[in-house]
């Protein structure tokens, strides 16, 4: 305790010397670091790339890299093209030629699929030889352009993918390059990162991490610049077209770019306007200048010295970390209005007081509640470390780290500014607000049973309402019905196929791979596999009574593909292999929430309809060499990798599936697969952004009971440390636990799912509450110890602490409101459900915890 005691000495001595009796040099040391900082925000970016919202060490997305470099699909862009004209009308079609041939030179575009470019398979069903001799399109002259369209509408290949339903609106797919380094260096990074999580990296190989992760992040840096790039060289050559055809754009990495920008443009809007508001608010409540001038020099300089150190060390503010600007300057205002508040009323008791011994009353009186409410508001914000998803880990540290600053801040900026300007006339004689929040004091004392009646019905209906909460939320509903995204990837999931994607991966059995790997080092002399399958086979009579390949005379149809002759058998594509994928390909279209489903089995559907008949693997082979290479590549290709026995069914999700939820259609596929479909569990893998999407979606739940648990546990033992007492500590949570629980049973009453914004509600109310409620206990107890009486004190309390919550709270409530100006939804939900939250805590603050104070009486009986 003597030790204790002399440190405090110490530190007091030590802050009066510097901020007190030196606030220039204080001042100008500040105002130099912070013009430092500002230099480092040339350097600050925005980052939301799928590597920036998936879930800490999630294996999933390293799996879609190396499926992605293994079948080399990249991304995509979609364009929707609506014609004025009839869409398969010699103008329509020579403005989508004129549209693809601008898109095909885009830099970064590997390949343009659109009606134009894809083989006509059906119109009309021609042999293998002809189809080898020469690949129809819609742009060859002489096609019957209405059987065009029946094959776009109907056939296994097109339908659901090419061409609406309508007819009128058709898909253009740019699918862009694979990026093979940044995959490499991606994968690179995470296998090192992983080490170093089981502790095995040694001091060479953690030098190697972070080289790496620098270099790595340089290059997504470039990589996102060239994909903005592209995305508005394609909007540009859009713009063009405008006039002849309603076209919208969609895709990834377009929906990437678009929500750096709504971010951007968030930060300015709602920055500015709350900064605005707050020099409102603050000129309005004081009506003096130096309580305007001081407490927004303290906000934006905890704001310039956080965005230019994270610019400086290059970490990235990500769609939810965004929002850590607008909570650092709310946080760092209300400290600044406890500590004007206090000054103008220790000024008003005694104006005659020195300015400095006036200035460190003031520092007394606010550090120890204002130290408290910063560690509460501190734990709440570093519980969202435990989510498990990298932009909430990233926004707890931020928030940590910015209100320490924030803190400092207060406590130089605000002493070391009232001693440099002048003193002053005391002009707190009260205001509205204190009468305000006298009112409240009256209610909890004349009407505390209508306050606890209430508090019970609100906890009911929050109860019902959480058992209603989902994470399942659709990404259309992310952005307004008028932005182009939200309208492009409406028509392309109604009516163009869905919009999600899901790949499922299959695996042959082990030991089909063997002896397939053995067959294919045999001697294909005398023990020629096909030998006797050419004239035993069930179906060698329909190919000698009318042979698909008769037109090709004598010509061997293996003898001139090189490529052909090396084709490594694969059991895929075989008939026992084409038969499990095309009873699972036939499962997945018949389910509601699936649109456009790809597989090996449209090719095989194509080969049985080319033979009228079934096939046997001989023929199959022979069918595979026969095809041309552009058919081969758009129908075999992506769906077949040879050498490690694999393929995949791609399919698109159609996200406006009422009721649709992801966990459980991916559960229901793989049971299938394995119960009707013949497949071992082994065998069957799910990749694509719907699994990395869904979970994230998954772990939120878990996230937000054990983010609230924390929080809960930690501010109760902190509130024990500074009161010595559980029956306060008790009562101070339990106003701000109820506002946590109404605004998460409103959410689910209201149908509005738990995602990466609104999870973080909940740990911000109760920090933020809770620092309120530290401050109403600190004052109530001081102003307890003067009479002994609990009434009187409540009122006292609600005329001085209670009019600096009620001025931060309509900061916050208004301040969080902006957020309804902004573009992204998610942005909105939380800007309005913060507001909400803030107004349940508050009014809890004013009723309920007097109340239960004047109940319980903490402080011991009184008089």
């Amino acid at each position: 305790m003597h030790t204790l005691k002399r440190f405090y000495w110490s530190l007091n001595r030590a802050y009066r010397a510097l901020v007190i009796n030196r606030p220039y040099h204080v001042f100008t040391g500040l105002v130099v670091l912070t013009i430092l900082a500002a230099f480092g925000m040339t350097n600050f970016k925005l980052d939301a790339s799928a590597d920036s919202l998936t879930l800490e060490n999630d294996t999933s997305i390293d799996y879609l890299r190396e499926i992605s470099k293994r079948y080399q699909s990249g991304d995509f862009l979609v364009l929707t093209y609506t014609p004025k004209a009839d869409i398969f009308s010699d103008e329509s079609i020579n403005t989508l030629k004129q549209l693809r041939d601008e898109l095909a030179n885009v830099d970064g575009v590997a390949s343009v699929y659109s009606m134009i470019d894809v083989p006509l398979l059906y119109s009309p069903m021609r042999s293998l030889a002809e189809q080898k001799e020469s690949t129809l399109t819609l742009l060859t002259p002489g096609v019957d352009r209405a059987q065009v369209k029946q094959e776009f509408l109907t056939s296994p290949i097109y339908r659901d993918m090419l061409l609406s339903p309508d007819g009128t609106t058709s898909a253009i797919l740019l699918n862009l390059k694979v990026n093979n380094q940044y995959i490499e260096m991606a994968r690179h990074r995470d296998a090192l990162r992983l080490k170093a999580k089981n502790g095995e990296l040694n001091e060479a190989e953690m030098r190697e991490l972070e080289r790496v992760t620098a270099e790595f992040l340089d290059y997504r840096t470039a990589t996102a610049a060239q994909d903005a790039t592209r995305v508005e060289i394609v909007r540009g050559i859009v713009e063009k077209y405008r006039d002849r055809a309603q076209i919208f754009l969609g895709g990834v990495t377009m929906i990437t770019s678009d929500m750096i920008a709504y971010i951007k443009s968030d930060l300015v809007v709602f920055g500015s306007a709350l900064l605005l508001f707050m020099v409102f608010m603050l000129a309005f409540l004081f009506r003096q200048w130096r309580f305007v001038i001081l407490p927004l020099t303290a906000c934006l300089m905890s704001v310039t010295l956080m965005l230019g150190w994270l610019s400086w060390i290059d970490w990235r503010l990500t769609v939810i970390s965004s929002n850590f600007v607008a909570l650092l300057l709310i946080m760092v205002f209300a400290f600044t209005i406890y500590m004007v508040v206090r000054y103008r009323e220790l000024h008003a008791i005694d104006p005659d007081m020195d300015q400095a011994d006036l200035v460190l009353q003031t520092v007394r009186d606010m550090a120890v509640p204002c130290l408290y409410s910063a560690l509460t508001t501190i734990v709440a914000f570093m519980s969202l470390v435990m989510s498990g998803i990298r932009p909430v880990i990233d926004f707890g540290w931020m928030m940590t780290i910015g209100l320490v600053v924030g803190f400092i801040l207060v406590f130089v900026v605000l002493p070391a500014g009232l001693m440099i300007l002048p003193k002053g006339e005391p002009k707190d004689r009260g205001d509205n607000s204190a009468a305000l929040t006298v009112k409240f004091s009256r209610l909890a004392e004349f009407h505390g049973g209508k306050i606890l009646l209430v508090t019970l019905l609100a906890v009911l209906i929050s109860v019902w309402g959480i058992t209603k909460l989902e994470v399942e939320n659709r990404f259309v509903d992310y952005f307004k019905s008028d932005s182009e995204i939200h309208q492009g990837l409406s028509v392309i999931d109604r009516q163009l196929g869905g919009t999600v994607t899901l790949d499922i991966i299959l695996d042959a059995e082990k030991n089909t791979v063997e002896v397939l790997e053995a067959d294919a080092v045999s001697d294909s002399g005398e023990d020629d596999p096909f030998a006797e399958a050419a004239s035993d086979s069930p179906g060698a009579e329909a190919f000698d009574e009318e042979d698909p390949f008769a037109e090709m005379g004598d010509e061997d149809a293996f003898a001139d593909s090189e490529s052909s002759s090396k084709t490594q058998p694969s059991y895929w594509f075989s008939v026992n292999g084409l038969d499990q994928i095309k009873k699972l390909h036939n499962y997945l279209e018949s389910l509601p929430e699936v649109g456009k489903v790809q597989s090996l089995a449209t090719v095989y559907q194509l080969a049985h309809d080319i033979n009228k008949g079934k096939l046997n693997d001989f023929e199959l082979n022979v069918l595979r060499n026969m095809l041309s290479d552009d058919i081969k590549n758009f129908l075999i290709k992506p769906y077949l990798v040879d050498d490690v026995q694999q393929t995949r069914i791609t399919l698109r999700v159609i996200e406006t599936t009422p009721d649709l939820k992801r966990a459980e259609l991916v559960e229901r596929i793989r049971q299938y697969a394995i119960t009707e479909g013949g497949f071992k569990p082994e065998q069957v893998n799910f990749t694509g952004m719907l699994v990395l999407y869904n979970n994230m979606l998954q772990s939120l739940f878990a996230s937000q009971i054990a983010t609230i648990g924390v929080v809960f546990v930690a501010i109760m033992l902190m509130m024990m440390l500074l009161f010595r007492s559980v029956k306060i500590a008790f009562i101070a949570i339990l106003p701000n636990m109820i506002a946590a629980g109404t605004v998460l049973g409103a959410m689910g009453l209201a149908g509005i799912p738990l995602d990466m914004m609104t999870t973080t509600i909940a740990a911000i109310v109760v920090g933020v509450g809770v620092d309120q409620a530290i401050q109403y206990f600190y004052r109530f107890r001081t102003e307890f110890a003067h009479d002994g009486n609990y009434v009187e004190a409540m009122h006292r309390s609600h005329a001085s602490i209670g009019r600096a919550m009620y001025y931060t709270s309509v900061t916050i409530i208004v301040g969080f409101s902006i957020l309804m100006l902004s573009e992204f939804i998610p942005s909105i939900y939380f800007g309005v459900l913060t507001a909400f939250a803030m107004l349940m805590a508050v009014i809890g603050s004013l009723t309920l915890l007097p109340k239960l104070i004047l109940l319980i009486k903490p402080f011991g009986p009184g008089k």
